[in-house]
């Protein structure tokens, strides 16, 4: 195991590698909730750990609700991460924000159905965790300086919804999405964001344009295709960015959400079972 890597950084649809990194290595964790996406790649920048991990597997293996999300945060909580960087495809719903663009989302809005959305599911122990703002401000802001550093056109904000997948939108789905004022859609945002704040990380969101979902009467209904060749576009800056943020980390206090679950426990900690403390000792130790 290799301890303290503060930063880690989940690549989406197309990002599977994160270039630029020295001293690397290839770490396996098992987990309480089963087996991570892939291997965890951690290496050096300037001086920093950094861990990466492709959210569907190298050679993209896995579809949107079948990935064991809590494997990989709890993946990189062992690894020791506080910030956590997250690439994610996305269709727009508005006009403005065109394929191509990159959006620093600042909130998200749950449509899935199918997918475990807390470590804490099992009888003995109750936890009810702030999410009101899902995504950091800091890291956030740190994410757009970076993006706008590569001369890409960046949207600092917007409602982030994300459906069940792994299908695409139907008209009328697209039409009542846009017509709420959400900004962009992808379907791998949460349950991620949601156990990073259960882990006490910092998690923030690079989101990259790939189409305008299928709610536009110009251009084509989305695909594959169209999603992959404009992602493959944007993975130089992508990468880029990415670079560009994790050395402005170096310096970074602990995450604002250090700790997030310290109120967030509602069972009396005399009750829970002993059990459950040694599987939650990651996560809760210090409260419990």
């Amino acid at each position: 195991m290799t301890p303290n890597v503060r930063i880690g950084v989940i690549g989406g649809s197309g990002v599977y590698e994160l270039p630029g990194l020295d001293n690397v290595e290839e770490i396996s964790i098992d987990t309480p909730f089963g087996t991570p996406s892939d291997h965890y790649i951690v290496g050096e920048l300037d001086g920093q750990r950094v861990a990466f991990l492709a959210r569907h597997g190298r050679g993209h293996r896995i579809n949107p609700t079948q990935l064991n999300s809590r494997a990989n945060i709890w993946g990189f909580k062992r690894l020791g991460v506080e910030y956590l960087i997250s690439m994610n495809a996305c269709g727009s719903l508005q006009e403005h924000i065109e394929p191509g663009h990159i959006v620093i989302p600042d909130q998200l809005y749950d449509r899935t159905r199918l997918r475990p959305l807390t470590f804490f599911d099992e009888p003995g122990i109750v936890v009810h965790p702030s999410v009101a703002d899902p995504l950091c401000p800091y890291l956030s802001d740190i994410l757009y300086e970076a993006v706008k550093s590569t001369g890409k056109t960046v949207h600092k904000g917007g409602d982030f919804v994300i459906i069940e997948g792994p299908r695409f939108s139907t008209k009328a789905e697209s039409r009542v999405f846009r017509q709420t004022g959400f900004a962009i859609i992808g379907m791998t945002a949460i349950p991620e964001a949601f156990l990073a704040r259960e882990a006490e990380m910092s998690y923030a969101i690079i989101a990259h344009v790939t189409d305008y979902d299928v709610w536009h009467e110009v251009e084509e209904p989305v695909t594959v295709e169209m999603v992959i060749k404009t992602l493959l576009g944007n993975a130089a800056a992508a990468q880029k960015a990415t670079l560009a943020a994790i050395r402005a980390l170096k310096d970074a206090p602990p995450s604002p959400y250090a700790t997030a679950m310290r109120d967030a426990i509602i069972t009396n900690r005399d009750g829970i079972p002993a059990d459950l403390k040694a599987k939650y000792q990651l996560l809760l130790g210090k409260y419990l």
